[in-house]
């Protein structure tokens, strides 16, 4: 079991990893702060001073700009590969009244940042639904069909990520050695050649093992799609705590 296209596509555009937006018929890329809602809509958060709010226009809320979102995926650790890099696309409209404040509550759902207090004075929200989605990975590109990223849900251990693999490999370090080991079917060695766990999601653990200068990487899975940390911690506990 492994996340589809559409999952990661949709893991990497949810707003916790930077983005660049590109507009239609205009040079250049813009940072922007960026979250996805419940449905899959991307939301931009532009100040109003700024060169993106001056290409999008300042004008009639029903104004719809063409936009694409650009975003990179950060392994967690050096030498950890990469998810690889979402694009996506669609129709960008600001929003005002009960439409930004519905925004706002699910821009703060994935980033409470305390400027969604200022939208509709120092800020304001744009919203598109996303008519096109390619993933971008070791050279090949993808297309997404739109419903299946739509009907997909954000990787919840990727904001935690970087964070999960630390605990395991600094406070459980010989049991997971030992765990990944049985798993692996591989003997004792030098500590060097230790396997030790580079990626994570909420399918399984992606596997580094071997001596240095010829490590291979192995998948192993969870069996089960897992639903949030608290579900990984569950799964783990007997490794973690075994004597």
């Amino acid at each position: 079991m492994r996340p589809s296209p559409a999952e990661i596509v949709r893991t990497l555009v949810a707003g916790r990893l930077p983005g660049l937006v590109h507009l239609a018929c205009r040079p250049g890329l813009h940072h922007a702060r960026h979250a996805t809602d419940p449905e899959g809509r991307v939301l931009l958060l532009v100040p109003v001073v700024s060169d993106l709010a001056a290409a999008l226009g300042a004008g009639a809320e029903e104004r719809a700009v063409a936009v694409v979102l650009d975003v990179l995926d950060l392994p967690p650790a050096a030498g950890a590969p990469s998810l690889g890099r979402a694009l996506v696309s669609g129709w960008a409209r600001r929003l005002a009244g009960d439409e930004a404040r519905g925004a706002a509550l699910d821009f703060a759902a994935v980033e409470p940042t305390g400027d969604l207090l200022d939208v509709g004075t120092r800020f304001r929200l744009f919203r598109f639904e996303v008519a096109e989605a390619r993933w971008h990975r070791a050279g090949e590109l993808r297309r997404i069909d739109p419903a299946a990223y739509a009907e997909a849900e954000p990787d919840p251990l990727h904001p935690v990520e970087a964070g999960l693999l630390a605990h395991l490999g600094e406070d459980h370090a010989q049991r997971m050695t030992d765990y990944l080991r049985r798993q692996l079917g591989l003997a004792a060695g030098p500590a060097g050649h230790a396997p030790r766990v580079e990626r994570i999601d909420r399918y399984g653990m992606l596997v580094t093992f071997g001596r240095p200068g010829a490590r291979r990487r192995a998948r192993l899975s969870f069996g089960r799609r897992l639903t949030d940390q608290a579900d990984l911690t569950r799964l783990l506990e007997p490794v973690l705590s075994a004597g």
